[in-house]
Order: structure tokens, then sequence, then C-alpha cells
């Protein structure tokens, strides 16, 4: 099977969601992309710009855009691009219509609020039949639909699968690579989310880069954790999915995260940052309480994680955030 075999159908229009229906189209396959909103499906259709989420990209005409999701019954693959917390509700609504040979590629990163799921549990506890692929690494949206050099990792335990999609996504600046450990890969793409905010706290606060150096390693030791404890390998962490990942969204402005981070750090305060982050999605909010709730449950140690939730909860303030972690016992690595 070649991607022009292949009919492509991206749920949700998000600023990575039409992104990833531009790669695809770009890459030959058939491509429809569902917009929830049908202000923005219209304002696409006539200007076949994202004006919301991605306005710097021209969409192709040939970029199917579908206000109801009967579009995609017909789709052979199918790329879920919900934010974490809508992604049940997007299953749900999908279940009556999706073919149980329909694979299903995650390209959301985060866990569950509540049940502490990750999105792989989420989807397999509704549509449980379904092939199920997780696409994750270092992609700012805009960058891959602008055709600038990008790498992402595509895990699964169906290898039947793998290539036909890799190449249906896949381009001269577009590169993926394949592994066989969905949990690790999801577990960097959540966890990397609170890492950049706790590294752009170290930025606003102007801690210095040794300070952010020694944050990103200890917090990759953070994430090896919970990925051994999960199920995951911690080989994975140490490619795309993992440290290359946290490299994008810890050292960089434009990743929402980081850019959170900062601000905390330079002193604004929580309630008024996390009130205005509502219109404009920072996925590692939900993510921090979701990962430090885990790590409690699998009895892992994540003192990085578990502080920044705990800022974000305000319930304590950056500056006693720091002197604790900097005050704990010296060990090992």
């Amino acid at each position: 099977m070649n991607s022009e075999e292949l009919h492509i159908g991206v749920v949700g229009a998000g600023a990575w969601g039409t992104a990833l229906a531009i790669l695809a189209n770009r890459a030959g396959a058939r491509a429809t992309l569902w917009v929830r909103n049908p202000l923005v499906a219209e304002a696409i259709e006539k200007r076949r710009v994202n004006a919301v989420h991605l306005p710097e990209v021209f969409i192709d005409p040939a970029i199917h855009i579908a206000r109801d999701l009967m579009a995609l019954k017909e789709c052979s693959v199918l790329i879920l691009a919900v934010p974490a917390q809508s992604m049940r509700a997007a299953c749900i609504a999908l279940s009556d219509l999706v073919a149980a040979t329909t694979p299903l590629v995650l390209a959301t990163k985060g866990i569950e609020r509540g049940s502490l799921m990750l999105m792989s549990e989420v989807v397999q506890s509704i549509l449980p039949q379904n092939p199920l692929l997780v696409l994750s690494g270092p992609n700012f949206a805009r960058e891959a639909a602008e055709g600038l050099p990008t790498a992402s990792a595509l895990a699964t335990h169906h290898p039947f699968w793998a290539e036909p999609i890799t190449f249906a996504l896949s381009g001269k600046f577009f590169r993926i690579y394949g592994n066989d450990d969905p949990i690790g890969t999801q577990i960097g793409g959540a966890v990397k989310n609170v890492l950049a905010i706790a590294a752009g706290i170290t930025a606003g606060r102007k801690l210095g880069e040794n300070a952010r150096a020694a944050l990103i390693s200890r917090g990759m030791a953070e994430m090896m954790r919970l990925a051994r404890a999960k199920g995951g390998k911690e080989e994975t962490l140490m490619g795309l999915a993992g440290i290359g990942d946290v490299l994008l969204s810890c050292t960089s402005a434009g990743s929402r995260n980081y850019a959170l981070g900062q601000a905390l750090g330079a002193g604004a305060p929580v309630a008024e940052l996390l009130h205005a982050t509502k219109t404009g999605l920072t996925e590692g909010v939900a993510t921090a309480e979701s990962v430090a709730g885990l790590a409690q449950k699998l009895g892992a140690r994540m003192p990085i994680a578990e502080t920044v939730h705990e800022i974000l909860e305000a319930r304590l303030p950056i500056q006693g955030a720091i002197e604790r972690l900097l005050e704990r016992r010296a060990t090992r690595e």
C-alpha cells in the first residue's frame, strides 16, 4: 500500500492537526481535516489558512475541510490530534463511525486528568480493536508545515501499518523513525510539557544556563523513572520522543509551556496566567497534575514534576520551590 492509496483523516484542526493534514497532502495522500468550529471551517475554506492556529501557512485546496464527523467514515487512517483532555469525548463521538480495522494515529501529548491514563489507554477503552500508532517528537507545527527539516517518532506494535503510514506523512523535509515502544514514547511526550514549564521558570528567574542544564538532565532521569514504572523502555527516551522533544521544548520561547514558565519565573501571578491560557492551550498545566498523580501511583520519584504541579496549584511559591529542590539530599546519579 502506498501513500496515494491512503485517505488520511485528521481529527482536530489545531496547529499540529492542521500541519499533519498539510504534510499528508504534500506526501501525496488524500487528506481530510475535520474542523469542530464552523466559523474556523468557513474561514479555512474561503482563505485557505487556519487563522486561529496556523495563520502563516497556506492550506492546499486539495485538502478537504470537513464539518461533520461522518466525512471521516471512509478514511483509511485517522490521526487523532485533539487536546489530551478532549480525547475521550472525541473517541466516543467516533465510536459509531470508525471500523474496527481502521488504524488510529495518536498525535496528542498528555495524560488524562483523573483517570491518569495515557492517550493510548483512553482510546483503547473506547475503541479496543483498532490498531494504534503513536506519533511524537520535537515538532513545532509551523516549522513542519512550512517545510523546514523536522523528524518524528512513530511507535506501534502493528508493523503492518507502520510503513504505509510513514510514507503517507513523510517527505524530503519530514522524516519519521519507527520504534516499538508506544508507552515510553507517550511518557516522553507528556513529561516534556512539565519540564518545559520548569525550564521556563529558571529562565524567567534568571537562574542561569547551568541551572537549566541541570534541570533538563535531572528531568530526564525523572522521565525515565516514570517510563520504567509504566512499562516503557528507557532507551526510547534517548531518541526523538524523549531527549529530542525535551531539548526543543525546554530551550525555545516558541514552546507555550516554556513561555508560561518564563512568565511565572518573572513574577507573573499564577492565577492570571492560568486564566489567560484558557484561550491558548498550554497542555503542561493539565499534564503536570496528571504526571504528579501517576508518579505517586506508580511509586516513581519525580520531585521536579511534583514541584511544578504545586507551583501551578499555588500551593508553593517559586522561591520556596527553588530552595526545596536545592536542599534535597545529594544522591548518586
